[in-house]
């Protein structure tokens, strides 16, 4: 596929997983607007980025704090209602930068990185809302509290002042996605946490016929991105 056809399918790409995701709430008998659409722009090219922009979308969520920094700081003067995801991994030597970029934090995941968020939060005035990221699956490899050790990094960031709005996971590959959205929706519904960010492209209706309330986006939308 040209630039050109990807960068015109963008529009028609949004259409589709908006109509989708309307359908997905109304079977599970929720208003559509319960349901917010995180567009995953990492490692997209400008011009699919700005064709989303121009179709209306206006949440997005990146993976790397450098690369958002210099796609979204010329943009920001240009849409002010935008909203900033920062959807992978945060190295705590980027907090402050993460502070000061982004909307919403969904990956803290440890004490050492909270404090770090709050201290920069802090130094610069203003804190992002925070999701907590869950290892439902208790993968080794993966970033994410364990389940069990969720309600003490929770406590910790009641303690430092962290706005934690609610609960963000990524399910094994190889698992049945729903059984790890029941159990992030069951968490949060136990510590009184209204998000639950859960869902991707391949996955987005079951997560929201278990409560999702924000879907994470990319390739439905964008197409495959393009190697480097």
């Amino acid at each position: 596929m040209s630039e050109d056809d990807a960068t015109a399918r963008v529009a028609a790409g949004l259409a589709e997983v908006r109509k989708a995701i309307a359908a997905a709430a109304t079977a599970a008998g929720r208003d559509p607007d319960s349901v917010t659409l995180v567009a995953v722009s990492k490692l997209q090219p400008a011009e699919r980025v700005e064709a989303a922009l121009a179709a209306g979308q206006r949440v997005f969520g990146e993976n790397r704090v450098q690369e958002a920094q210099a796609r979204w700081a010329g943009l920001r003067s240009r849409y002010p209602d935008l909203e900033l995801h920062l959807i992978g991994a945060l190295q705590t030597n980027k907090a402050r930068d993460a502070v000061k970029l982004f909307d919403v934090i969904e990956t803290i995941d440890r004490p050492r990185l909270a404090e770090a968020v709050a201290r920069a939060a802090a130094a610069a005035g203003r804190c992002p809302d925070c999701l907590v990221q869950v290892n439902t699956g208790e993968e080794p490899q993966k970033a994410g509290v364990a389940p069990r050790e969720l309600a003490d990094l929770l406590a910790l960031c009641g303690r430092l002042g962290l706005p934690v709005r609610g609960l963000m996971c990524i399910p094994p590959i190889d698992d049945n996605p729903a059984l790890h959205f029941a159990l992030l929706d069951e968490l949060a519904g136990r510590h009184g946490l209204a998000w639950r960010s859960m869902g991707m492209s391949g996955d987005f209706e079951p997560a929201i016929r278990h409560g999702g309330t924000h879907v994470r986006i990319g390739t439905a939308i964008f197409g495959e991105r393009p190697t480097r």
